[in-house]
């Protein structure tokens, strides 16, 4: 795996910030996101093992994982005046295009953390997200880390699948 990726680390395990917590294993997980991808050619990286659902690749589930905090993050969070990165159907932001890498996808992913941080910077867990949507910062801060989780653990097979790489 690439060795250009910053270096991950466990959170504080006596931290008592709430919100540090939180970011620091959404931290944690992003980073192991992007090593599961990072080092496969684009062919491995658009590899589909799984008949059944074509779309799920190491580079979509990177794509999707971008979209999930766009959404979330900064346009339900922060009230960002940003595109949606769904697309018009459940499986678009799963696609990615002819001149995409893992290169340019772990890219895409990684503006889209600062994008994030920047959302909901300052603000408090019980403070409502900017849309109407009657959910609160710790609330979008929770279902991002369990939707990057729940991908990671995608990427874990896919990465197995790919190239044979195990690991964390």
């Amino acid at each position: 795996m690439s060795s250009n990726l910053p270096e991950r680390r466990w959170p504080e395990t006596y931290a008592t910030d709430e919100l540090r917590l939180q970011w620091e294993f959404l931290d944690f997980l992003r980073l192991t996101a992007t090593s599961k991808v990072a080092g496969l050619s684009r062919a491995l990286g658009a590899a589909a093992p799984l008949a059944t659902s074509p779309v799920v690749t190491a580079m979509g589930v990177l794509k999707h994982l971008t979209a999930v905090e766009r959404y979330w993050m900064s346009i339900v969070g922060g009230g960002a005046d940003l595109p949606s990165l769904w697309g018009v159907d459940a499986d678009a932001s799963w696609v990615f295009r002819d001149d995409e890498t893992p290169e340019t996808v772990i890219s895409d992913y990684q503006a889209e953390w600062v994008l994030s941080a920047r959302a909901l910077e300052g603000r408090g867990p019980d403070e409502p997200t900017a849309l109407p949507d009657d959910k609160t910062v710790r609330w979008v801060l929770v279902h991002v880390i369990q939707e990057t989780a729940r991908h990671v653990g995608h990427l874990d097979f896919l990465r197995e699948l790919a190239d044979g790489t195990k690991g964390e």
